[in-house]
């Protein structure tokens, strides 16, 4: 394991990579703990930026490309945009379900399922852990 292939990356490489591992660990310790409190209501507004800030990179990373310069990750961004000020507003409007729904979906498709595909051979992600 090496951190070099990603230190070696276009810096919104490392900015994207770097936000997606904070927002996955955070996002766990949110899973697991204790919900409606201040803490919970804190680290929440703190992973939220940390998903802005994924979605937001994506569109500077362009190694996939299915259209143009765009690949379908970049779709998932764009969910991810309209899906966080949603999931926040649930939240903020006493929704539980639609929160809790919301979150978890984003957690699993934003951060699980596209972080499983950061690990293909030849992408970055796949070098730090694997090697070349």
């Amino acid at each position: 394991m090496s951190l070099a292939p990603l230190t070696n990356a276009p810096f919104p490489i490392q900015l994207h990579a770097f936000a997606a591992l904070a927002a996955f660990a955070l996002g766990v310790v949110q899973l697991a703990g204790v919900k409606g409190t201040m803490r919970h209501r804190a680290l929440g507004y703190t992973w939220a930026a940390l998903m802005l800030v994924v979605a937001i990179t994506s569109f500077w990373i362009h190694d996939l490309r299915v259209w143009g310069p765009w690949s379908p990750i970049h779709l998932l961004s764009i969910l991810t945009l309209a899906m966080l000020p949603a999931g926040v507003l649930f939240a903020r409007n006493h929704r539980v379900r639609g929160h809790r729904l919301t979150m978890i979906g984003l957690f699993a498709g934003a951060l699980v399922i596209a972080g499983i595909f950061t690990l293909v051979p030849g992408r970055i992600m796949y070098k730090v852990l694997f090697g070349a």
